[in-house]
């Protein structure tokens, strides 16, 4: 690949296991602890503001308190230290990218901000939340997580489609390729004309998609991966 190419790559809740944050869809992940319906829809929070605040408190506690590891870490240097661009979108809401230094676009918002559900304000989420609390803007009690909840349009779609057509490479980390829009970018980039590369700790529903394969933990596969670009391999 050209020295000057664009990387555009998509990290999901795997990169972020090995901080001890917990994926989604493997046998004991998130979704088998909790129901969606209950937590992550618009309707649950209109029903129980008080249930879905109290999960996300949760969450965002969780994340407040783990570190970044050794891929966050190793895609900071490929920002860093790449001649080309390298465009970095998460489908993670836990902030652990930028800790890493990294800049990113959170395609499913994002756990330490907060979104008023009446106004649309947004601002910087306390530790935690609860459904009385009142809008800075609106002063009115309609505060909710800024998060994209299953039914809602995730964050900076039309960036994001501009990423995918005009990328080099398109690589996707620790995403399970279960969720749409994501689990379409790898077709977008490479009908764009991309080579792409998926990086993941076992096949995830879309493998059969990407031109190149890397199976492996995500903080020793990444490292690898990276100083292998970087090194011109």
């Amino acid at each position: 690949m050209h020295r000057k190419s664009k990387i555009t790559i998509l990290t999901g809740a795997g990169i972020s296991a090995e901080s001890g944050l917990g994926t989604f869809r493997d046998r004991n992940g998130l979704w088998t602890q909790v129901n969606i319906e209950d937590v992550a829809t618009p309707e649950a929070f209109a029903r129980d503001p008080a249930k879905v605040h109290a999960f996300y408190n949760m969450r965002r506690a969780n994340a407040a308190d783990a570190s970044p590891n050794a891929a966050h870490h190793a895609l900071t240097k490929l920002q860093n230290d790449w001649p080309g661009d390298v465009v970095l979108i998460t489908q993670n809401v836990d902030g652990l990218h930028e800790r890493a230094g990294s800049e990113v676009l959170h395609m499913h918002g994002q756990l330490d901000r907060a979104l008023c559900a009446a106004c649309g304000h947004r601002w910087d989420a306390p530790r935690v939340m609860d459904p009385q609390d009142p809008c800075p803007d609106c002063a009115r009690p309609a505060t909710r997580p800024d998060i994209v909840w299953f039914g809602e349009m995730p964050y900076h779609m039309e960036e994001i489609a501009e990423h995918l057509r005009d990328c080099d490479l398109f690589a996707a980390i620790g995403t399970s390729g279960a969720v749409y829009p994501a689990a379409g970018f790898c077709a977008e980039a490479a009908m764009a004309g991309a080579e792409t590369v998926e990086l993941n700790l076992a096949e995830s529903d879309v493998s059969a998609s990407f031109g190149q394969r890397i199976e492996g933990p995500a903080s020793s596969a990444v490292p690898d991966w990276v100083a292998g670009l970087l090194a011109g391999r």
